[in-house]
């Protein structure tokens, strides 16, 4: 049902907006090439035959109309904005996986009984201004005018006057939260590790989406000639942080085995020669985990670690919480139906945690949600390198509309599932 050709021109036409010398995809959100990008999905959504609105955020929403319109909604979607210098296929194959799914149920005249959406989402790369899945948050009634004005890109732009530029109004975001009843949502998704590749498995169904904590950490020591400045009278900012770094390795290793990671991503030391001790370093570390209580014990312990670097190394550390998600349960019932669909295929498939956070991670306050993932060449994304093969994409879009054609029918309802 799915037609291949169709597919691959779809994603080559896409591929082609916002590409580097290099060979990487920039599409910043609101940027000139995102939403050049979103004309081009607007006009797939038309050739499927859908209505298209968009909301006070920008999310561009596509309605397949079922034959009891005022029923709950099944909902599909991802994004299509990206990093600097990404690539093609994450939150891209989410997109046109969807739109081609319910181009199938056109050109077949197939009807649905319940509505059927395609959700564009904005925002989701926190990329431009340092926080992700805006889109998303706004649809489901979680950003506000004042984090409208908070958000600032590197050009100081605020995101109130990104979306202004584009001829929305900030002052109307709450109407962005989604008024209707949603049936069920499901993202397709390039997995962005290396287990699937891996473990030779073609699709991921996901059971649970880590959540971050985000600290900015500030290490105050005092900037010195380093060559006149005896060993024991130094206060290195650049040394103190080195151990906070480790502490990060250390402690998320010791719960490793529980999913947990935790990674620092940023250093920037200053003055920056090589002939003056550093006086101050700042400091971008990332936790995440599938469990609430396990990232909750890195933190603390690095809290308490942290207090420990300072008085031994006679240095002042501010830690600044950036973000603290709540890891998300997926819905068991939903889990258990991409089981039962994964049956009627030919594709092997595996029960998975996902690493990274999605849009789906909001709307499963909302409604029974699911995460299908595809491999990528490597487990690499946010990169140049990164490349899902079309069959992949193939199968994890048959994977989808076989889930829709099940869910959007009036006599499915969910039956309780133990996994």
């Amino acid at each position: 049902m799915i037609n291949y050709r169709r597919l691959e021109e779809n994603f080559q036409r896409l591929s082609v907006i916002g590409r580097q010398d290099g060979g990487g995809i920039t599409r910043l959100a609101f940027g000139e090439a995102d939403w050049e990008a979103r004309d081009v999905v607007i006009g797939f959504m038309k050739n499927a035959g859908l209505n298209i609105r968009v909301d006070a955020f920008g999310n561009i929403i596509g309605r397949r109309e079922g034959l009891y319109p005022e029923k709950s909604v099944v909902m599909l979607g991802s994004h299509i904005d990206s990093v600097p210098n990404g690539g093609n296929f994450d939150g891209v194959v989410g997109v046109l996986g969807a739109i081609e799914a319910l181009q199938c149920l056109e050109d077949q005249q197939e009807q649905n009984d319940h509505p059927i959406e395609v959700v564009v989402f904005m925002a989701e790369e926190s990329s431009r201004f340092g926080v992700a899945t805006l889109g998303s948050k706004a649809f489901c009634g979680k950003l506000t005018p004042p984090n409208l004005d908070q958000y600032k890109d590197i050009d100081g732009i605020t995101l109130a006057e990104a979306i202004q530029q584009r001829e929305l109004a900030p002052e109307n975001i709450a109407q962005a939260q989604y008024k209707g009843e949603i049936k069920a949502f499901l993202e397709l998704h390039i997995e962005q590790g290396k287990v699937l590749e891996t473990t030779n498995h073609q699709i991921g169904i996901v059971t649970g989406i880590a959540a971050p904590t985000r600290f900015k950490a500030i290490i105050t020591g005092q900037a010195d000639h380093s060559g006149a400045t005896p060993m024991n009278m130094r206060q290195d900012a650049l040394t103190a942080a080195a151990e906070v770094i480790l502490l990060v390795e250390q402690l998320a290793k010791k719960v490793s085995h529980m999913g947990v990671v935790g990674t620092t991503g940023v250093i920037k030391a200053e003055p920056g020669a090589m002939n003056v001790i550093p006086g101050r370093v700042e400091l971008g570390i990332d936790i995440r985990a599938i469990q609430l209580a396990s990232k909750q014990w890195v933190v603390n312990e690095l809290i308490t670690g942290i207090d420990q670097i300072k008085t031994q190394r006679g240095v002042e550390i501010e830690l600044i919480t950036l973000t603290d998600e709540i890891p998300v349960e997926i819905s068991k019932e939903m889990v258990g139906e991409l089981q039962d669909v994964c049956k009627q295929h030919p594709y092997p498939n595996m029960l998975m945690p996902s690493g990274a956070g999605h849009d789906a991670m909001h709307l499963a306050s909302l409604a029974h949600t699911g995460i299908i993932f595809i491999p990528c060449q490597g487990g690499i994304s946010h990169n140049p390198a990164e490349w899902a093969s079309m069959d992949d994409i193939v199968a994890g879009t048959e994977i989808l509309l076989a889930a829709i054609r099940k869910i959007a029918k009036l006599d499915f309802s969910w039956k309780q599932t133990k996994l």
